[in-house]
């Protein structure tokens, strides 16, 4: 049975960069009562990320940057290790993705394989993520990556062997949500044949 849902009031509170909107809303409950509640909703738009990886090598390509929420959060330095992402402008997720890939780690993808679309903070933040992954060689490194300086970004790229990247996440050293969500993807689907579990 379909839940009424009854927006009251729509109040924005910030829109210097994204969107904050205070909202003040009805939804039927369960039992058929209703509930009156206000929350605070942030719509950063949507994003997409993508694994880079090598199976001959048994590499993947991650980006090392900083981040002041994470910092502000408890992480000493605010660097976090993550796999390629961005914002989907006026474009595809798809299309959004391979210039991410570019932009950020320098590599001009050919072909790309959707995985899933989440919502990673359903909470509080309207951004659904669109996840990827894609081969990678020598053939498709166009540049150095880095970011565009233009959007102030000081992005590192950082090549890893499979293993160490499990590790690292085993260890608890990669902490950035999408990045752990595909590296635990490619390794329940055997991208690389490993030497322990």
């Amino acid at each position: 049975m379909k839940k009424e849902i009854n927006i009251e009031k729509e109040e924005t509170l910030s829109d210097k960069k994204y969107i904050l909107k205070n909202y003040t809303f009805n939804r039927q409950k369960k039992d058929g009562t209703l509930l009156h509640k206000k929350a605070e909703v942030y719509n950063p738009g949507n994003a997409a990320t993508i694994l880079l990886y090598n199976k001959e090598k048994g590499t993947i390509i991650l980006t090392r940057q900083f981040r002041l929420p994470s910092y502000l959060n408890g992480n000493p330095t605010g660097m976090l290790l993550e796999t390629c992402a961005g914002k989907i402008e006026k474009e595809s997720p798809e299309e959004a993705i391979r210039r991410e890939a570019e932009e950020e780690a320098g590599y001009r993808i050919k072909e790309v394989k959707k995985i899933f679309q989440l919502y990673m903070t359903p909470g509080s933040v309207t951004e659904l993520l669109h996840f990827y992954t894609a081969s990678y060689d020598e053939s498709s490194h166009v540049s150095a990556g880095g970011g565009l300086e233009d959007e102030q970004e000081d992005i590192e790229v950082v090549e890893l062997e499979f293993q160490q990247a499990l590790d690292m996440l085993d260890r608890g050293e990669i902490q950035d949500a999408k990045t752990v969500i595909l590296l635990q993807y490619a390794r329940l689907q055997g991208y690389f044949a490993l030497s322990h579990p």
